[in-house]
């Protein structure tokens, strides 16, 4: 049997803030992200995998409140682009499938600014709402940093246009 990849579903939570300077006030968004206990690849976007019947966004969205607890959000729209990566040797040799890693397609949505997060700290073990200029705090593979960076942004652009 050849080696495939697990089909997984990923969710860009964004939730407003408010901002202001001197010139003006405005809205910024935060992106909502979890940590998990381990020591590398620690924090990430919501994220799990698909199950039988599921569409994208039902997994994106189950994932979202089995790991955070959230549930009231504005589907935004899902991207195109998929995030394809192999588990690392250490990982598979505890797998008894096939599977050597994960291809993940995202899905956009918008949350309330007073959104509460609850984690369950077993899977999950902290969260933060992060500006998407310190997202290099917390993600530190450049890839993934990378395309995080660009999700972000087509996240913006959708919830701009929809309010």
């Amino acid at each position: 049997m050849s080696d495939v990849y697990r089909s997984a579903a990923s969710i860009v939570l964004l939730r407003p803030a408010s901002v202001c300077s001197p010139e003006s006030c405005g809205i910024a968004y935060q992106v909502l992200l979890l940590h998990k206990p381990r020591k590398k690849d620690d924090w990430q976007l919501p994220q799990g995998g698909v199950e039988a019947g599921e569409t994208i966004e039902q997994a994106a969205l189950r994932e979202l409140m089995e790991e955070a607890g959230v549930s009231a959000v504005k589907m935004l729209g899902k991207c195109t682009e998929v995030y394809k990566y192999d588990f690392p040797p250490s990982f598979r040799r505890f797998r008894p499938d096939h599977v050597c890693g994960q291809e993940i397609e995202y899905v956009f949505a918008l949350a309330a600014h007073d959104t509460k997060v609850k984690v369950d700290n077993v899977e999950i073990d902290g969260h933060l709402w992060a500006d998407p200029a310190q997202l290099h705090l917390y993600i530190h593979r450049k890839e993934y940093l990378d395309f995080v960076t660009d999700l972000i942004k087509k996240a913006e652009e959708l919830a701009n246009a929809a309010v």
